[in-house]
């Protein structure tokens, strides 16, 4: 039976009664009420699927055919990212020789909506003679896939979104729903935090601003440490001379334990006051006291925010002793695209 077209509206249509955003709002109804019908079904079976991931100590293995496969790998990719080794295996694939992927050590999560698909079904039987176990994903509890599973996360028939009631639409978005709940739910057991995200997210925006403050800020040779006697025409040359010209200079006094900072801002100031005596007085006299500090092992993330509520260029880095053993520029911040 073929469906009726949506007529072609004008630019000038009224949005209320436009039948294609009508549609479109049909579509996000329909896929919002089958997300929200999961909460009530979440049971022990659920809590039964987390625990067998939890045990796992090998892989978890997502297999899928066609959408329901897209959307295991996007699962798969959550769990790698979150903690949990997982890779996603082609059940096709599966049954001409991949099935050496799963090992008696990992745990299949097999999904299907109607719970029938032939290629799924042929596969779990042979991943259970390895020893793997086997969680089911599908809307079929009473289903072949789910009778030879270990564990069942059943969020039950939907209606399709689809006109005909035909393409995946809301079952795979209850799946993709049902997969994110497990994957958040392992994560906070494993106490899985920010630090150990950054480790698994390196590159992009999201690792540069997990990054620890150890591994951007500036040290040794290139953090430039001051006594308060000398003078601030000292402090300026330190600075100058100092690999990669920090804006700023520490002040630290005996264990190089740290009681000020001095920055190129601090000395436009004094100059613009008129106060050019002090480039022969001691930096101590005219060095900014108690200066906001981070720590090494605090997220570069943290010290962005600091620097700009702060509204400052540049921050020591101290340890736990109160120890002066960095300097955060803003340069740097700029560096790494933060």
């Amino acid at each position: 039976m073929k469906t009726e077209p949506i007529v072609t509206s004008p630019k000038d249509t009224d949005p209320k009664t436009d039948p294609r955003l009508e549609r479109a709002r049909e579509v996000v109804r329909l896929e919002a009420q089958t997300i929200a019908g999961l909460e009530d079904r979440l049971d022990e079976r659920f809590a039964a699927a987390c625990e067998e991931v939890l045990q796992c100590e090998g892989h978890i293995v997502v297999s899928g055919m066609g959408k329901a496969g897209l959307v295991g790998q996007k699962i798969s990719a959550t769990l790698a990212s979150t903690g949990t080794p997982s890779i996603f295996l082609h059940p096709g694939e599966a049954l001409h020789g991949d099935l050496g992927r799963i090992r008696s050590e990992d745990v299949v999560l097999a999904m299907s909506n109607s719970g029938e698909t032939d290629e799924l079904n042929a596969l779990v039987p042979v991943a259970r003679r390895i020893g793997a176990k086997v969680i089911a994903l599908t809307g079929n509890g009473e289903s072949t896939l789910a009778k030879r599973a270990d564990a069942v996360l059943d969020y039950g028939a939907v209606e399709e979104a689809c006109p005909m009631k035909l393409a995946p639409t809301a079952s795979t978005t209850a799946m993709l729903a049902l997969g994110d709940a497990l994957a958040m739910v392992v994560l906070s057991e494993r106490g899985f935090d920010r630090e150990d995200y950054a480790l698994y997210h390196p590159s992009g925006s999201l690792g540069r601003r997990l990054m620890k403050i150890s591994e951007v800020m500036r040290s040794g040779d290139e953090l430039p440490l001051v006594r308060g006697d000398a003078t601030v025409s000292e402090v300026l040359i330190s600075m100058t001379q100092t690999p990669g010209r920090p804006g700023a200079a520490l002040v630290v006094e005996e264990g190089d334990r740290l009681v000020g900072i001095f920055t190129d801002g601090d000395l436009r100031r004094l100059l613009q006051e008129g106060k050019r005596e002090v480039l022969d007085g001691p930096v101590g006299d005219v060095m900014g006291r108690d200066p906001k500090s981070v720590s090494p092992d605090q997220l570069v993330e943290e010290a962005k925010h600091l620097m700009q509520e702060s509204k400052v260029d540049q921050v020591p880095v101290v340890d736990e002793s109160g120890k002066a053993v960095g300097l955060l520029d803003v340069q740097d911040l700029l560096e790494i695209r933060i």
